[in-house]
């Protein structure tokens, strides 16, 4: 059974940093897609970053791209997600997700099989 698990949220002033954690187990694909998604209140769930790791190839939505950076650890069980220069609009609660099949699951996150709890990032004055 995969699980997955984030950590690393909190609350950070304008133009602020954070690195977001997902821990990963029960894995039994080789390969895989996994990523972040977020959604603010009363806003949809958005695709944010993901990988493939069979490539390493990555996914970046245009509103985050120069600022967030996803990377892995060296058993590909984690992936981290470093924040920068942080906006009011990257408020919300963030969610670590995975697909074995990998169809389009950075860019529509209805595709992703397996979800972790969310881990919410705050913004402060």
């Amino acid at each position: 059974q995969v699980q997955l698990q984030e950590s690393g949220g909190g609350s950070v002033q304008a133009g602020g940093s954070l690195r977001l954690s997902c821990a990963a187990s029960g894995l039994t694909y080789s390969t895989f897609c996994i990523g972040w998604s977020r959604q603010a209140p009363g806003k949809e769930r958005e695709g944010v970053a993901g990988i493939y790791t069979g490539s390493g190839s990555s996914y970046y939505a245009d509103s985050v791209k120069g600022r967030f950076t996803l990377s892995q650890d060296n058993t590909k069980t984690k992936l981290y997600l470093q924040m920068d220069g942080l906006e009011a609009e990257d408020t919300g609660i963030y969610y670590c997700a995975l697909d074995p099949r990998c169809i389009r699951t950075a860019r529509d996150p209805s595709t992703y099989r397996y979800w972790g709890q969310g881990t919410q990032v705050h913004r402060l004055l």
